[in-house]
C-alpha cells in the first residue's frame, strides 16, 4: 500500500518532468466521520480528496492534525492522495500581520505533522465576503485581493520551508462576483481578483513565487448550465473560459502558471425512493443522474485537454444531507450509487487527452 500511495504522489506531482499530469479528484470531508468514504472515492475512480482545515484565532495545528490523520490514513489504505484546503470565514480573515503570521505558522505546522500531504490549498474563495472582509477599502478599492497577497506570501514561505516539495495553490476563487463597492453583498469577479492579486505582487517587489499553481472553482450559474458554456463578455470564469484564463493570469504574473480547478459541481434531483434520507428544502432547480453524468464526463475531457490544467476536483463524493446544500455527489447520502457513478468513473480512468 505504501508503494501504490508513493506512485499516485509522484503522478501528482508531475514526477520526472516527463508530460502533463492531470488528476480528477473530490473535494470531500466525509473521510473524517464516515470509514467507508475513502473507498467509495476510490471506486468512483478519484485519485485524490480535498479535506479542510478551518483556521481560526487560537488555532492549533498540532490538534487539527491529530483530527486528520485518521482521515489520511483511510485515504492512503484507499490509493487515494490527501490534500489540504487551508482556509477561514470571514469572522477570522488574517488581515493582521500576528493573524498572517499564526495563519501561516498553522499551515506550515499541519504540513510537518503530515507527511503524506503533498498540496495545500491556501485560502478559499478570498473574493466573497462569506471567507474575507473587507471586500473594499474606504475609496472603493480592492482591499480583498492586497491582503490575500500578503497571507498568500507568508503561507507560501512557510510552507516551503517546513517541507519545499510541497505545491502550495492560491487562490480557490468563486467564478462569479460583483465588483461593486455600494452592494449590500460586496464581492470581486475572478478576473477583477486575478487583476488586483497580480498587481499587488508586483507592486511588492517580490522575486519568488507566491504560489505553484492557481484554483480557480468552477461552477456554472446553475446545476442545469453546461461546462461547456463560455464567458466572453462577462467577468466570471468557469471550464470552457481556459482561453480567457491564461490570458488573464499571464497578464497578472507576466507568465503561465499551472491551473487547478479547485471545485465543479452538478446538483441531481433525489428520486423519492431515497428522500428520507435528506432534510430541509431544495435551493436550486438540480438536474436529473444522466445530465449529472454528461456534464461530469464533459468537464473532464474539457480540462484534460487544456494544457496548463494540472487538476479538476468534483464537489462531493457522496451527497450532502440537508437539500440546502449540494447534492452533487456520485452517491446518495446514504452510500449507495448513483446511476453517473460508471461514466464519471470511465471518464476518469479514460479522459479525452491523456496526461
Amino acid at each position: 500500500m505504501r508503494l501504490a500511495l508513493l506512485v499516485l504522489v509522484l503522478v501528482l506531482a508531475g514526477c520526472g518532468g516527463h508530460g502533463r499530469s492531470f488528476v480528477v479528484g473530490a473535494v470531500e470531508d466525509a473521510p473524517k466521520w464516515n470509514a467507508d468514504a475513502a473507498a467509495k472515492a476510490k471506486a468512483a475512480g478519484f485519485q485524490a480528496d480535498v479535506l479542510s482545515a478551518v483556521w481560526q484565532r487560537g488555532a492549533s495545528a498540532q490538534s487539527e492534525a491529530g483530527a486528520l490523520r485518521p482521515a489520511i490514513a483511510s485515504l492512503g489504505r484507499a490509493g487515494v492522495a490527501p490534500v489540504l484546503a487551508v482556509y477561514q470565514l470571514s469572522s477570522n480573515t488574517p488581515v493582521s500581520e500576528p493573524d498572517r503570521q499564526a495563519f501561516a505558522a498553522y499551515a506550515a505546522g499541519l504540513v510537518r505533522a503530515l507527511p503524506q500531504v503533498q498540496t495545500v490549498i491556501v485560502g478559499n474563495e478570498p473574493n466573497l465576503n462569506l471567507f474575507w472582509l473587507p471586500q473594499f477599502d474606504a475609496g472603493g478599492g480592492d482591499a480583498a485581493a492586497a491582503s490575500y497577497e500578503q497571507l498568500l506570501v507568508a503561507t507560501y514561505d512557510a510552507i516551503k520551508q517546513a517541507r519545499s516539495s510541497v505545491t502550495v495553490a492560491g487562490g480557490a476563487l468563486s467564478p462569479r462576483g460583483g465588483d461593486n463597492p455600494s452592494a449590500s453583498r460586496q464581492t470581486h469577479s475572478p478576473t477583477r481578483f486575478i487583476e488586483d492579486l497580480g498587481a499587488a505582487y508586483r507592486s511588492s517587489g517580490r522575486t519568488k513565487p507566491l504560489m505553484d499553481e492557481l484554483d480557480v472553482h468552477v461552477y456554472g450559474e446553475s446545476p442545469r448550465i453546461p461546462p461547456t458554456f463560455t464567458h466572453p463578455r462577462s467577468t466570471s470564469i468557469g471550464i470552457a473560459d481556459y482561453g480567457k484564463l491564461v490570458a488573464l493570469v499571464k497578464q497578472a504574473f507576466g507568465k503561465e502558471l499551472p491551473i487547478v480547478y479547485g471545485e465543479y459541481g452538478v446538483e441531481t434531483s433525489i428520486p423519492a425512493a431515497k428522500q428520507s434520507l435528506y432534510t430541509g428544502h431544495e435551493v436550486v432547480q438540480p438536474v436529473d443522474e444522466s445530465t449529472q453524468a454528461r456534464y461530469y464526463v464533459e468537464a473532464i475531457d474539457l480540462a484534460s485537454c487544456q494544457k496548463d490544467v494540472r487538476a479538476l476536483y468534483l464537489f462531493h463524493v457522496l451527497d450532502e444531507q440537508n437539500l440546502a446544500g449540494l447534492q452533487s455527489g456520485v452517491y446518495y447520502a446514504d452510500g449507495s450509487p448513483k446511476s453517473s457513478l460508471p461514466a464519471v468513473r470511465q471518464a476518469i480512468e479514460h479522459p479525452k487527452c491523456r496526461s
